[in-house]
């Protein structure tokens, strides 16, 4: 698949097979994780590989989203410090997101469909994972094959609307 193709057919997935992610195709999704950048290169971040049934199911609980009860993976990925970057902004989440999009577009690549989870009780979560009090989950992200055909890709703003040359304007 050719990489633009793989941006045009990523989705949010929401029901999968009831089948197992083979090991080959998670560990591929979870390097494209692994190599993604981060700021100075610090890679302060953990992905928590959820695949068993009953922990996924307090998940659920934990996400308030019923439907991820029939995930086969859930991945919570973890910033590890609260360090800000030199522009003031904090490091954890946009490295976590970086990460989480990277894995995003290597599943599409192996077939398989994610769903970034951003509702989710944060301290419930961390102590069902066993994460540290002094680490976040930045987001959770789930992982499966997609059960029928994927979504129609969702209407997006037009180019100008988005996008200014050389200075902000509305």
């Amino acid at each position: 698949m050719e990489f633009y193709e793989v941006l045009h057919k990523r989705c949010s997935v929401r029901e999968y097979e009831d089948r197992p992610v083979e090991d080959e195709k998670l560990r591929k999704v979870l390097e494209a994780g692994r190599i993604a950048p981060s700021a100075s290169n610090k890679q302060d971040w953990k992905f928590v590989v959820v695949q068993n049934p009953e922990t996924i199911a307090k998940l659920t609980e934990f996400c308030e989203q019923p439907w991820i009860a029939q995930v086969p993976v859930m991945i919570a990925v973890v910033g590890l410090n609260g360090r800000i970057m030199f522009c003031e902004v904090p490091a954890a989440p946009v490295d976590c997101s970086i990460a989480i999009d990277h894995m995003t577009l290597a599943a599409v690549e192996e077939g398989l469909g994610t769903c970034w989870i951003g509702h989710f009780k944060q301290s419930e979560c961390r102590k069902l994972l066993g994460i540290p009090e002094d680490s976040r989950i930045i987001q959770m992200l789930t992982l499966g094959y997609p059960k029928g055909e994927p979504a129609k890709a969702k209407s997006r703003k037009d180019f100008d609307e988005v996008v200014c040359f050389e200075k902000f304007s509305l």
